[in-house]
């Protein structure tokens, strides 16, 4: 079966960095649509960004491009996402998402294997 496991979570203060991991098992995920998602306290769950890995083509929610990259490495069929200049409203769960074939959004109803998360915390 179709496994995500997110790593490299973590508290960090503002202006830290993290490089969270995504490890995809159980099919082949070369020509298939992974994205970040996360989910605040409150808050509904929204996309960070999204990566086609048979290209790769990638895109990116909001003003999130500046600080945050996505990536994919298909030896280890491993997406990455780099967030640099953390905030304290970038506290949130951070979820690994998946979906056969091209991308076609942010929405989580686009994504159909999910990981559990992995936690980020900013602050002082």
């Amino acid at each position: 079966q179709v496994q995500l496991v997110e790593s490299g979570g973590g508290s960090v203060q503002p202006g830290g960095s993290l490089r969270l991991s995504c490890q995809a098992s159980g099919y082949n995920f070369s020509s298939d649509c992974m994205a970040w998602f996360r989910q605040a306290p409150g808050m509904e769950r929204e996309g960070i960004a999204y990566i086609y890995t048979g290209k790769p083509f990638t895109n990116y929610a909001g003003s999130l491009k500046s600080h945050f990259t996505i990536s994919y490495d298909n030896v280890k069929n491993m997406v990455y996402l780099q967030m640099n200049a953390l905030q304290p409203e970038d506290t949130a769960m951070y979820y690994c998402a998946a979906d056969p074939g091209f991308c076609t959004g942010l929405e989580t109803s686009e994504y159909r294997h999910w990981g559990q998360g992995t936690q980020v915390t900013v602050s002082l």
